[in-house]
């Protein structure tokens, strides 16, 4: 009998433990369905957006590039990268842009699920939720989640956060063999999708030092098969980096009126916006007007310095009584580092720099609500309340960038003095066919700087829109004396032609073709030009040549359909 009714509970248990933990499962699925929904009414503004700025430099809007195999696509130093996009042009093409920004919403969602298995190793789950929330929901993260070129930093956090994970629910504290290589695999796609994230082995030294076991190096000798390679690796990176940034542009140590220590004492006082815009979101900017700080003592960059250094050393004075916390400051500085230290780079901030570091300042805030002596309903109404509100700033924010008119206006309104989003918004007129509104802001954007190449090229299509000819002309000859490239004299000769002036059309036409022999637009201008004076046969052979160059030139297959070819 004893032995009977021992048994019973036993099969109660069993019948019982299935449903018990597909509920649990169910709850979760439920509760990532809902945020999902969440996240995706609060992006939803932007998620047809069409391209913008860098978006339409990217590999897909580039002349044959489609017609390219895919060993082209992912030639550079961001494989991984160029195949999401390749992806996406699979499916989609260039025209329709949900598939680009659905991508970055869901590479979004992946990461904020991450950070809520990062942060729940240290903190209660409660507040777990809620610095996933935070990082999924706050408006500071449009710029890297709407913005297709900034998939970079989505995509490239991804892998980094994964590898991290790994690193936080290793089942020892010496790393075994299989979770190595699963770390180092991870740590190689993040830096093959950016190379910012190559700062992720002193993340990992950072925590082991701070938790495993706790203030002590025994656990980075027990890593050691995680760090030899990834020490190996960032040594043979650092020298194609170094060359890299060698080679100036936008970025590196040869950019023209911008050294390293300049730079550095900037980012003493930008590092202080990228906490304010964290706590505070407002006054969000495309394109800030950030002035550059050429000594220590101008535009503040002292006081920055020395703020940075005092919390620093209070973080690690006090990085027993505040261990998440001080964990937490040095973390946002070792992920921010890449972007806002030494290395010049033309813009001095961009919120979308925040995107990796943001985790840090997460784990300090988790480490402060936890401290905070209140009942538990009125830690979740305040913390609702605060995802709440970040989400309405987060949907009003999007609304903003589903319009390239009105995200250009509101950056050109707080950047006066800057050329790039006065041109931007010209440009975004020129597109919507608002052609007296773009000859306006061409001619403001010349007045804040003499205006370049690029600018006098688009001025001139403006001027086209409206009709004026002899203007449009006037800005080509003066783009062409700057870079006198293919695609200027091929404009030029369609002014000509306009103008009916077709002898002198033709010989603009006939030195952008020996200028660049595979600029098919040549063609298709030239072409038009026998077109008008009934030389069907001309007309035939130069739209065949185009299609030659360019397969997929629709000018070009319309020209052949109207003379019945």
């Amino acid at each position: 009998m004893k032995s009977s009714k021992a048994a019973r509970p036993k099969r109660s248990v069993a019948v019982t433990a299935a449903p018990a933990s597909q509920s649990y499962l169910w709850r979760y699925v439920l509760a990532f369905f809902a945020a999902f929904c969440v996240l995706y009414e609060a992006y939803s503004p932007a998620l047809s957006a069409p391209f913008l700025f860098d978006d339409t430099h990217l590999p897909y809007m580039l002349p044959n590039f489609y017609a390219l195999p895919l060993i082209d696509w992912i030639h550079g130093p961001r494989p991984l990268l160029m195949f999401s996009y390749w992806l996406n042009f699979k499916q989609s093409g260039n025209e329709v842009t949900f598939a680009y920004h659905f991508t970055n919403l869901v590479l979004h969602f992946l990461n904020g699920a991450l950070i809520y298995l990062a942060v729940s190793k240290f903190s209660p789950r409660t507040l777990a939720v809620f610095a996933a929330g935070l990082f999924l929901l706050h408006p500071v993260q449009t710029e890297s989640v709407t913005y297709v070129a900034s998939r970079s930093e989505t995509l490239s956090l991804t892998f980094l956060l994964a590898a991290f994970v790994v690193f936080l629910y290793r089942k020892t504290p010496a790393t075994g063999t299989g979770t190595a290589l699963a770390i180092l695999l991870l740590f190689g796609a993040a830096v093959l999708s950016k190379e910012h994230t190559a700062v992720l082995p002193a993340l990992l030294l950072l925590t082991d030092y701070y938790w495993n076991p706790g203030f002590s190096f025994e656990g980075i000798r027990r890593n050691w098969k995680i760090y030899v390679p990834m020490l190996l690796g960032a040594a043979l990176g650092a020298v194609v980096v170094f060359r890299y940034l060698g080679a100036g542009g936008t970025a590196g140590f040869r950019i023209k009126d911008l050294t390293w220590y300049q730079y550095f004492f900037t980012q003493c006082r930008a590092i202080w916006d990228y906490l304010r815009l964290f706590l505070l979101p407002f006054g969000q900017n495309l394109d800030y007007d950030f002035p550059v700080s050429h000594t220590v003592f101008e535009h503040g960059a002292i006081i920055g310095l020395i703020g940075l250094l005092a919390v620093s050393v209070a973080a690690w004075i006090y990085r027993r009584n505040f261990k998440l916390a001080s964990y937490g400051w040095f973390t946002f500085l070792i992920l921010l580092a890449p972007t806002s230290s030494f290395i010049p780079i033309r813009d001095p901030l961009a919120e979308r720099r925040l995107y990796l570091p943001f985790i840090g300042l997460l784990f300090i805030a988790v480490d402060f609500l936890r401290r905070w002596k209140t009942s538990r309903t009125m830690l979740l109404t305040v913390l609702g309340v605060v995802l709440a509100a970040e989400a309405v700033l987060t949907y009003q924010r999007n609304e903003l960038w589903s319009n390239p008119i009105a995200i250009w206006k509101d950056t050109a309104d707080k950047s006066p003095h800057r050329v790039r989003p006065r041109f931007q918004l010209a440009f975004a007129y020129y597109q919507a066919q608002h052609c007296e509104e773009a000859v306006a802001e061409f001619s403001k954007a010349a007045e804040i700087a003499p205006p370049g190449f690029d600018l006098l090229v688009d001025w001139a299509l403006a001027y086209d829109c409206v009709g004026k000819s002899d203007d449009a002309l006037a800005k080509l000859t003066q783009a062409a004396s700057m870079h006198g490239n293919a695609h200027v004299y091929s404009q030029i000769g369609m002014e000509y032609a306009k103008q009916a002036r077709y002898a002198e059309a033709l010989d603009a036409l006939a030195t952008a073709q020996r200028l660049d022999p595979k600029f098919a637009m040549t063609y298709v201008y030239r072409g038009g030009v026998y077109e008008v004076q009934h030389n069907v046969a001309a007309a035939v052979q130069e739209y065949r040549q185009a299609l030659t160059v360019d397969p997929y030139n629709q000018p070009a297959r319309d020209g052949l359909v109207r003379l019945g070819q």
